[in-house]
């Protein structure tokens, strides 16, 4: 199954176990830039309209707590399971695995993020899930315009 999308259009795919909602922007300032954004937790609610809170430290291995706009009344802990600089971050819990990548493009970055949620209890938790594809596209053009202030 293959997610496709255009620049700052989010698509989710949904199977019996699990979803997937992707979505993919370019970004006119370089990585370093975005990674920072990225990376720095309490800044998270500055430039992100889709967080409420990000609590501690974005490092591998390390639990973060954040709290979203889609459930204000419930504090997600994630953990760091990948952070390649400039590169590669990935949070997981047990049943969310949420990867954002960066590559270098012409004059910028463009920046990936696929969202799985599955396993065996998702049929049971799937109805609870709101849609994510607006907070997809609002937390990628926060993004963008946050990075691209810095640069301009």
């Amino acid at each position: 199954m293959s997610l496709t999308s255009s620049d700052g259009v989010a698509s989710t795919t949904r199977t019996m176990f699990s979803q997937s909602t992707r979505i993919a922007q370019q970004i006119d300032a370089d990585a370093a830039t975005v990674w920072r954004l990225l990376t720095t937790a309490a800044e998270y609610p500055r430039w992100n309209s889709t967080v409420v809170s990000l609590g501690g430290q974005i490092a591998l291995g390390s639990t973060i707590k954040l709290v979203s706009t889609l459930d204000q009344s419930r504090t997600f802990s994630l953990k760091v399971k990948e952070f390649e600089p400039n590169a590669r971050l990935t949070f997981a819990s047990a049943m969310l695995r949420r990867t954002c990548s960066l590559s270098g493009e012409a004059g910028g970055t463009r920046v990936e993020i696929v969202e799985r949620i599955g396993g065996p209890f998702y049929p049971f938790v799937a109805r609870m899930i709101p849609p994510l594809e607006d907070n997809f596209e609002r937390f990628t053009a926060d993004l963008k315009r946050a990075a691209e202030a810095v640069t301009h």
